[in-house]
C-alpha cells in the first residue's frame, strides 16, 4: 500500500462523504463494484483510469481534476486551480498554485473568491 494510494482513496471518500454517497450509491451510480471501491477508498487498490472516469461524475470532480489527484496527469498540464475558478485566475497565479499541493490551492482559491466577492459588494 503507497502512501500514493492512501492519499487517493482518502481524497475519494471524502467527497464521497462530502456529497452524501454511500458506497453502494456510489456503486450503484458508477457501475463500479461496491467491494472494489472501499479497496481503493482504503488504500489497498490503485484504479485504473477507466475506473476514474466512471466515478468522477457521481463525485462531482471533472476527470481532469480526478486524473491529477490519481497522478495520471500533472498539475501543470491540467492546472487545478484554472479548474476550481473556471479559469479565470490570472496565468501566473495559476502556474505558482500549481505547483503546490491541491490542500493548498483549494485554500487560495476559496480565499480569492471570497475576496473577489467582497470586492463586487464595495464596488
Amino acid at each position: 500500500m503507497t502512501d500514493n494510494n492512501k492519499s487517493l482513496g482518502k481524497i475519494l471518500k471524502q467527497r464521497r462523504v462530502t456529497v452524501l454517497l454511500t458506497l453502494a450509491e456510489l456503486s450503484a451510480r458508477s457501475g463500479v463494484c461496491l467491494s472494489h471501491l472501499g479497496r481503493i477508498e482504503r488504500g489497498e487498490r490503485f484504479p485504473s483510469a477507466r475506473i476514474l472516469h466512471k466515478i468522477a461524475g457521481p463525485l462531482g470532480f471533472s476527470e481532469g481534476e480526478l486524473f491529477t489527484y490519481a497522478g495520471y496527469l500533472s498539475a501543470r498540464s491540467s492546472s487545478m486551480a484554472d479548474s476550481f475558478s473556471g479559469g479565470r485566475l490570472d496565468p501566473y497565479v495559476a502556474t505558482v498554485l500549481s505547483q503546490e499541493p491541491v490542500g493548498t490551492q483549494r485554500t487560495v482559491v476559496t480565499i480569492l473568491g471570497v475576496l473577489k466577492s467582497m470586492a463586487k459588494s464595495v464596488g
